[in-house]
Order: structure tokens, then sequence, then C-alpha cells
């Protein structure tokens, strides 16, 4: 229905999932070039939806508790009262099944999973297939032939205040504070930072305020490192992404927009998550998975970095 006045899509998440459906994003827009587009997301990503240009508005869902019974109904009001005519749910979870439920016996055109909606994503088999391939998937069930990889073109980052060394790798330490089992140890990190230093690429550490203990200790062992800590957006995360020789760095969200700022990547995985359906995607990704990754070795890691480092 290319021709649709009044759009929604639904994408809530971390930013690797965020980044992950971008390509999903732009196809919905040049397939409705004329429509009026609304992303419904939460709050640390509404900025981000405006700034790709691909929506008309961006409308913040805040996720209310089942205690919050304003909140829900407010939520409801939009959702039921925006005169939506068609909905891509790329988030497929109770949540927005409910959303779907809100609408009684006059429902719009809902692509997704939600029981009883008009353009169901019909293969069983999509919970093992990566999110790029399965959202594709989704969307060619929907009448939307094609849809490209995530494009970032349109983000950039100021790096003028850095003091950037001429060749650098970007050291991404972190990852979701509750999920300890997926961060490569600091201190195979700081073998890691020295080891890069040998070749002549400076290693600098991104992060949040939650990695300044692991940023920490990069430094300490490796003081030839540069911190970063608490420095960058993520428009800066994709400006030095394309000036950086390569990355390392667990399987989070900043891992995602360097792979898909084309940045030669290698991304640490262990049991706690499922390369094939997750990993990041970009021109040069190479993955490495443990069980364990307690039990990985920098030199495993500096022989990767190293072999898809760009040349200087």
């Amino acid at each position: 229905m290319p021709d649709a006045r009044r759009i929604l899509v639904i994408k809530h998440s971390a930013l690797g999932d965020f980044v992950l459906a971008l390509g999903a994003f732009k196809a919905i827009r040049a397939h409705h070039p004329d429509a009026n587009i609304t992303l419904l997301t939460t709050a640390p990503y509404a900025d981000f939806g405006q700034a790709c240009g691909w929506f008309d508005a961006v409308e913040v869902d805040p996720k209310p508790s089942l205690w919050q019974w304003g909140a829900w109904l407010g939520l409801r009001r939009f959702i039921t009262q925006s005169g939506f005519e068609r909905v891509y749910d790329l988030q497929h979870s109770d949540r927005t099944h409910t959303y779907f439920r809100f609408f009684g016996r006059a429902k719009p055109e809902w692509s997704g999973i939600a029981k009883g909606c008009s353009h169901p994503h019909r293969n069983p088999a999509r919970n093992a297939m990566h999110t790029l391939e399965r959202q594709a998937e989704q969307l060619a069930d929907a009448g939307i032939p094609e849809t490209p990889p995530p494009d970032l073109s349109w983000l950039d980052g100021d790096l003028a205040g850095l003091d950037l060394p001429d060749r650098f790798a970007l050291i991404v330490p972190g990852g979701a504070p509750h999920r300890p089992e997926k961060r490569w140890p600091a201190t195979q990190y700081g073998a890691l930072a020295t080891a890069l230093c040998a070749t002549g690429i400076v290693p600098v550490a991104i992060g949040t305020n939650a990695e300044a203990a692991e940023i920490a200790t990069i430094c300490q062992i490796e003081p030839r490192t540069q911190s970063l800590l608490g420095k960058t957006s993520f428009g800066q995360i994709v400006a030095l992404a394309r000036r950086a020789a390569l990355a390392v760095g667990n399987d989070t969200g900043p891992m995602h927009l360097i792979a898909a700022a084309d940045c030669p990547a290698v991304v640490l995985f262990s049991r706690a998550s499922v390369p094939a359906q997750t990993q990041p995607r970009g021109a040069a990704v190479t993955v490495i998975q443990r069980d364990g990754l307690a039990d990985l070795g920098s030199e495993a890691v500096s022989e990767a970095a190293t072999a898809i480092a760009r040349t200087p």
C-alpha cells in the first residue's frame, strides 16, 4: 500500500537493535515516499530517529508498568486515535502485541507477528534468522521487496577537539552492566593494547562511565592508550570509525555503529549470544566466539585485528 497516508513504525530496543533496524526504516520510507510516518521508540533513540530523516515525527514510548494506568491510557489514545492506516511492528514483543489488541476489531494493516495481523511474517524459522534477514523477509511479506543494509551516511560527529593520533584502533570494552559474561576481561584488552602499540597503532578506548574501571585498567597496563571515556556521542563514534584503522570490542551497541560505518571490526562473543542472529554487520566484520570470554587470549584477538587493519 505505497499510498498509505499515516504509518506507524515501532522500534524500541537497545542501540545495536536500533542500528540493525536502520535499513528497514529506509526501506519503509522509500516504499511510502508521500506518507506521514511516525516512529514510536524509547527516549534514548528519539533524537537518533529524528536525525535520520526517514520519519515525519518521533514519539517516545514511556513503556509504562502495569500499575501506570494513566500512561497506558495516553499511549492507547495515541496509537488508536492518530489515524494510522498501517503499522510496521519491528519490535515483536508482548508489549507491541498488546498495542495491536488496543484496536479491537477496527485494526489497521499490521506487519509483524501479532496473532491475526493482516501482513504476518510467516516464516516459522524466523527466530533463527539474523535480524537483518528477518526484517527484510517481514517487509517483503508486507509488500516491500528490498531492504538495504543499515545506512549511516547521514550521521557524523565533530572530532576537532579530541587530539587523535594519526593511526589508531577503537577499543570498546563495555557492554550491558547486567551481562558481565559478555565482556572480555579488561586485562586482556590491556595486553591487546600493548600488541597494537607495537605495530604503530595507538589504542583509543571509548565508553561511558559504566566502563570507567575497565578503561582505567587498560590505560594502566598500556599507558599509551588514549581514553575518550564519556566523550563520544553516537555521531562521534561513527566519525571515529570512519578514521580508525580497526576496532575491537564486545557484543555491544557501539560495535554496531562502528561496523555499519564500515570500519574493520573484531567482535567478541561468549556463549551468551548467537552471532548468526545478532552480530554487527558491515564491510569487514570478524567474529571470535568462546564459551567464556575469560578463556580467550589476547594473541588470537591481536592476530585477527592486525589481519583486517586498514593500511596506512
